[in-house]
């Protein structure tokens, strides 16, 4: 079968320019690659085609030859240097493809490359009264900064990292696994493509030591538990000079003695007499700026709530507090006298029946129709 033109499988004049036959390739090959196409032979046979392409385009002596003589001129050079050709600009093309693919980044000479910093998590525990209020509080972190006397290279003052004999300096080294060759990060220089042969007596060749520092967190009004604030720049120190990373504070609040809170709303439970229940009465309860009165009508239950409103929590994103909710708890008087005894007794003979005694007699009639079933 006869082979297609290569400016033609590329897509591109026979006038383009390098960078033009490049991108053609890059563009194709990202997407027809093997890997993206799984059991996809068309696409294999494709991308084949597109790599042979490449490999006569990209060199300038077997591109001359395939211009004079088409494909007679090229056959016989075509897949020399075995793998994926000995070209040079299909090297680094098929590097930066690699790395467009699996999220790796090109492969490209990377002594000079910079990394930023790892960002950081601080766990900060503030009170319910502070996260309603907002504060300002001094956090004191471990981190890696950049070495002040070797200014990150990991060198001796006065001495220089030397290029990784291994990779070369491209902090990768390259493994032919069949048809495919895969980079993989160099072992020996960790990917920077440099070697600390006389390292810093400060930082031991790392380019950062460990220190602590002191940081001043605000803390805005509304805050809740899970809510994060970002300290950019605060993280660790990159490599080679990189930006550092963030500091993350991470707010989680102390349980309360009183109060539970629901997003912006507060509850707590408020135990009364059976007297005020049973009669009805006013009870003063506790809100976060104070106090506040509550009437308790006559015959209230255990679990009535009460809704004051506005008096919960107003939030980071919300536009008005939330509300404050209590719950009513009736308590059965315990250390009773003698005397206490005899008047309940006196008081349950003469409350006989259901108007007294509403939910137990219903709770009884539910139970008998149950039974009778």
């Amino acid at each position: 079968m006869s082979k297609r033109d290569y400016y033609e499988v590329l897509g591109v004049a026979k006038n383009a320019s390098d960078e033009d036959i490049k991108k053609a390739y890059r563009k194709l090959a990202m997407k027809f690659h093997p890997d993206r196409n799984p059991d996809d032979k068309n696409a294999e046979e494709k991308f084949k085609e597109a790599k042979l392409a490449y490999e006569i385009l990209s060199d300038a002596d077997k591109r001359a030859a395939y211009d004079q003589f088409g494909h007679a001129g090229v056959d016989q050079q075509a897949g020399m240097g075995g793998g994926f050709g000995g070209g040079s600009g299909f090297a680094d093309a098929f590097s930066d493809i690699f790395g467009d693919i699996f999220g790796g980044g090109g492969g490209g000479n990377r002594r000079d490359r910079v990394y930023r910093g790892a960002d950081l998590r601080y766990n900060l525990e503030i009170s319910l009264e502070e996260a309603a209020r907002g504060t300002e509080t001094k956090i004191r972190i471990p981190t890696l900064e950049t070495c002040n006397t070797c200014h990150g290279s990991g060198a001796k003052p006065g001495s220089q990292p030397t290029t990784c004999t291994t990779c070369g300096g491209h902090g990768q080294v390259r493994i032919q696994q069949g048809f495919f060759s895969v980079q993989q990060t160099c072992p020996r220089c960790g990917g920077s493509g440099k070697i600390v042969t006389d390292p810093c007596p400060a930082c031991h060749g790392e380019g950062r030591i460990k220190k602590h520092k002191t940081l001043s967190v605000k803390i805005p009004a509304g805050v809740d538990s899970g809510d994060r604030i970002r300290l950019a720049g605060e993280g660790e120190a990159g490599v080679n000079g990189g930006p550092a990373g963030d500091l993350y504070v991470v707010i989680n609040l102390k349980e309360h003695p009183v109060f539970k809170r629901d997003g912006d709303d507060l509850h707590c439970e408020m135990p009364i007499s059976f007297v005020s229940a049973a009669l009805g009465g006013e009870v003063e309860i506790p809100t976060l700026d104070g106090h506040a009165k509550v009437k308790i009508p006559a015959e209230t239950q255990t679990g009535k709530v009460f809704r004051l409103r506005g008096k919960g929590i107003k939030g980071v994103r919300s536009a008005a507090p939330g509300d404050l909710l209590c719950h009513i708890l009736v308590e059965t008087p315990v250390n009773l006298s003698e005397r206490q005894r005899d008047l309940l007794r006196e008081f349950e003979s003469l409350a006989p029946g259901r108007n007294n005694n509403p939910r137990a007699q219903s709770f009884m009639d539910k139970v008998k129709a149950f039974f009778s079933q």
